[in-house]
């Protein structure tokens, strides 16, 4: 009952604003998201459009730069398939996982305990983007050339304020502050000297907050998403292809779909260390059609995850109310 005594401010709201100018409406919900992120601390920014371009934008601090955690498993993504597309991997060729490549995580991590293990580039692009399995991240992420190979994917798209810098294990590393070696090992052996070493990451990180390396605005991260959506980014069957392992995303159930009305249709990448907790992705209106481009990134927050994730599902779901009342009025 209380969930829905706190959306009828906002549904209430879109209705009076649907017969306005959308030149008012968008600062009004742009000052109702601001009024419900106060609650977690840190800083929330947002960024979202219509696919095709149409209204207004929904940009609160969207040009300030936040670290993307795991939402740069996209950009891992879109450097694959492009060496796909040129011909220079298959979807169906096979790639050894060493033990030295766990990063714990869920998915490969609890297979790869010997050597001989090999998967996919299709199985790793899918367990990097639907359970955001770390292990194969870094796998795909050396396949593809390193996170430099990225980035110069990312300004091909002529995406600029966006930079992958490190693997998931490398940043792993420089957030809990370990040593050089392999990452598994080295985690816990930390964890026997530190019971309390993986609490930490559930909080912020003020070197890691302020550090500009693998981080985007949410205005970057939308365009990027705008891009790929809109078959600008890879050729026809490798966009299918990132769209339809996205819409299988199986983390963040709390998040961008956590308000949503069953059966809506959304591809997003979650990401979460320390004291930030992101969804980015692409919602479907009821029509089937329309679709709305959402980057939500949340940073510096000492809030109970569950809060944090509720405020990323309140402002995803007042979004897609905003764009939905427009198309209907």
């Amino acid at each position: 009952m209380k969930q829905g005594l706190r959306r009828w401010p906002v549904a209430l709201f879109f209705c009076v604003m649907s017969s306005l100018e959308t030149t008012v409406a968008a600062p009004v919900l742009e000052a109702e998201i601001a009024r419900l992120s106060a609650p977690i601390g840190g800083k929330v920014g947002v960024a979202a459009w219509q696919l095709d371009g149409k209204g207004e934008r929904i940009l609160v601090n969207a040009g300030e730069r936040f670290p993307m955690a795991s939402t740069f498993k996209i950009a891992v993504a879109g450097a694959i398939l492009a060496n796909v597309d040129a011909g220079k991997l298959q979807l169906e060729q096979l790639v050894a996982v060493q033990p030295t490549d766990i990063v714990p995580s869920d998915g490969v991590a609890s297979l790869a305990i010997h050597p001989g293990i090999s998967l996919s580039v299709q199985n790793l692009l899918e367990l990097m983007l639907t359970l955001s399995d770390n292990t194969a991240t870094d796998v795909l992420t050396r396949l593809a050339g390193g996170p430099q190979a990225a980035t110069a994917w990312v300004r091909k798209q002529g995406i600029e304020d966006q930079r992958i810098d490190r693997d998931t294990a490398t940043l792993l590393r420089d957030f809990f502050n370990l040593p050089p070696g392999p990452f598994n090992q080295i985690l816990e052996e930390a964890l026997k000297q530190d019971p309390n070493l993986e609490e930490r990451g559930n909080h912020p990180n003020a070197a890691f907050d302020n550090d500009v390396r693998d981080t985007s605005t949410p205005t970057a991260m939308a365009q990027l998403l705008t891009k790929i959506f809109n078959q600008q980014a890879l050729s026809v069957s490798s966009t299918k292809v990132l769209i339809d392992i996205m819409q299988r995303c199986r983390t963040g159930t709390g998040r961008l779909p956590g308000r949503m009305p069953a059966g809506t249709v959304i591809a997003h990448k979650t990401g979460t260390v320390g004291g930030t907790v992101n969804d980015v992705g692409v919602m479907t209106l009821p029509d089937g059609k329309s679709q709305i481009v959402i980057a939500v990134f949340i940073k510096a927050s000492d809030q109970p995850m569950e809060e944090r994730e509720r405020v990323i599902a309140e402002i995803a779901r007042s979004v897609r109310d905003h764009f939905l009342f427009a198309e209907t009025s």
